[in-house]
């Protein structure tokens, strides 16, 4: 074949090819997604609603992380009078980091 027949066919050629390509490129436009309702509540195998069941979860976890803010700030105060006045222990300020740490914790949680 000679090069003028080459190039004549290949131009003809590229533009089927290149459709080709582009069209399995594209995502099916067709393609159907099933209907779901992200406000719908979906419920648990015991019948239960999983929103229900959640949020009772995080209120548990609301409690007990606020008693254990509750127990570290007694023991601060109990550090405190028991130390001198003008001494303050490391372990006092230790608590006092971990009160705010779990007081951001449980802030976080339920904003969200």
């Amino acid at each position: 074949m000679s090069s003028t027949r080459r190039t004549a066919l290949f131009a003809l050629a590229t533009p089927v090819f290149g459709q080709n390509a582009a069209q399995q490129q594209e995502p099916d436009s067709r393609r159907t997604f099933p209907d779901h309702d992200p406000d719908e509540d979906v419920r648990l195998p015991n019948g239960k609603s999983q929103k229900d069941a959640i949020s009772k979860q995080a209120h548990e976890e609301a409690l007990k992380d606020a008693e254990s803010l509750i127990r570290l700030a007694e023991d601060l105060r109990d550090e405190l009078k028991h130390s001198g006045e003008y001494v303050v222990a490391v372990s006092s300020l230790r608590k006092t980091e971990e009160i705010e740490k779990l007081a951001r914790h449980i802030r976080g949680k339920l904003k969200a």
